[in-house]
């Protein structure tokens, strides 16, 4: 998740916003570590939980970037509006984890990353022993909006 968040970097720019959708322990926090060592920001890239918000301003001449979790917001944006996310946006790449149903309205153009946890066991008697799946993510890139039409996605499902 890691590597992909710093290959996903590449192809990030001032006014993006990701969203990030998958189950707890899915990768959405390593993959946003991913992208700031990939953007080249300042600061360990942990998750923002109990802050909501963290910014982490760049090292060089990109953009910042602006980590947010929504896990415990329950609204849209409204009840996000304190964050001024909106103000942010132009200037900084945006990533909100548990977004879906929050952000949406701050920008027609945005990607949508989805991660699935593959957690498997077999059943060898009482005891379900794992399989070895559960590192397994599957990721789906989906990018709306005319920013997205020619950024160049495909190229990181190979």
């Amino acid at each position: 998740m890691r590597e992909l968040g710093r290959t996903l970097a590449k192809l990030l720019r001032a006014g993006d916003l990701v969203m990030l959708s998958g189950e707890l322990g899915a990768g959405k926090t390593t993959l946003t570590r991913g992208l700031g060592e990939g953007l080249g920001v300042r600061g360990a890239v942990t998750s923002p939980t109990f802050v909501i918000a963290r910014v982490h301003p760049s090292l060089g001449d990109g953009p910042p970037l602006v980590h947010v979790d929504a896990y415990r917001l329950g609204g849209g944006l409204d009840e996000m509006e304190d964050l001024d996310l909106d103000v942010s946006l132009p200037d900084s790449v945006i990533v909100v984890e548990w977004g879906e149903g929050k952000v949406e309205e701050l920008t027609e153009d945005r990607l949508q990353v989805v991660i699935h946890r593959a957690v498997g066991t077999a059943a060898s008697g009482d005891t379900p022993e794992p399989t070895g799946t559960d590192e397994v993510r599957h990721v789906t890139l989906t990018g709306l909006g005319e920013r997205w039409a020619e950024a160049g996605l495909a190229s990181l499902t190979a």
